[in-house]
């Protein structure tokens, strides 16, 4: 199924109506690229949020439920998402279900979800990552994957057949046990992470490697742990040897590095692996 239609959200943090601006033109400059619809709720501001929770889900659903969107991508991360996720999973009809779902960070949320309900899901570049340094090239990126499921959008590790999820560790740590969780059994886990201090990913560490259904991956990559805090005294253990610690104690496959992060380096991770990628 060719993407033609593609509509952007914002289930947590406002977008700036120009940085969506810029999006679109990236996306008209495409030969035979997907049409964008940016949903004024978008721009919507309440407090932290882009709109109130009411908004955001009927956002959400005005583009997941619309037989003419044929994917959905969010437009950012921040946080909200998990404040509307359970409602709105609740409220999916058939055609929400043969959508493709892209995004990242605070959109795990609903991308763990929408994975364990069946969807199509990836976690890739959102059109905020534009004011990114390099930003031009992860938009570009999320276009051409969702184009044409481009290989070379995708992190160089997946192979066929082996089954692929990836997230946020903070946003992971959080989901597990809730209605989101997503079974994760025989999956190569990525994770990736942002602005959190050596200890905090440690804990992070020690939580997620204890549960059990974390316990049932096939292993874990590690992609990049960006813009850690100055810590005194210096923390002592770089974050791969952190995960390396962790992977070891609790018995689960360390498989090296992922090329996923908070930047505009950012690689797509379709869930379920690369056959993920295909078109329906």
């Amino acid at each position: 199924m060719r993407i033609k239609l593609v509509g952007i959200v914002a289930p947590s943090a406002r977008l700036d109506p120009v940085v969506a601006q810029q999006v679109r033109l990236i996306a008209g400059d495409m030969e035979n690229g997907p049409h964008l619809l940016v949903h004024p709720q978008c721009h919507l501001s309440d407090g932290h949020f882009a709109g109130d929770d009411e908004a955001r889900e009927r956002a959400f659903l005005d583009i997941a439920n619309d037989p003419h969107f044929d994917a959905v991508w969010f437009a950012r991360g921040g946080y909200g998402s998990c404040r509307i996720a359970e409602r709105v999973l609740d409220q999916l009809n058939d055609y929400a279900r043969q959508k493709i779902y892209l995004g990242y960070s605070d959109a795990g949320f609903l991308l763990a979800g929408l994975y364990a309900k069946g969807c199509h899901v990836a976690h890739g570049p959102m059109p905020a990552d534009l004011v990114r340094e390099g930003g031009d090239a992860a938009v570009q990126r999320a276009l051409d994957w969702l184009n044409t499921a481009d290989a070379i959008t995708l992190e160089p590790s997946l192979v066929p057949g082996v089954k692929t999820v990836a997230f946020n560790m903070v946003v992971l740590s959080h989901l597990l046990g809730t209605p989101l969780e997503p079974d994760l059994a025989d999956h190569v886990l990525m994770l990736e992470e942002v602005s959190e201090h050596l200890y905090a990913i440690d804990r992070l560490m020690f939580h997620l490697t204890s549960q059990p259904a974390i316990r049932r991956v096939a292993g874990i990559r590690l992609g990049r742990v960006s813009d850690i805090p100055p810590n005194d005294p210096e923390f002592g253990h770089t974050p791969e040897e952190i995960v390396r610690d962790w992977c070891r104690r609790s018995g689960i496959a360390y498989l090296g590095r992922a090329d996923i992060g908070h930047d505009a380096a950012n690689k797509i991770v379709p869930f379920g692996g690369i056959s993920g990628a295909t078109r329906h």
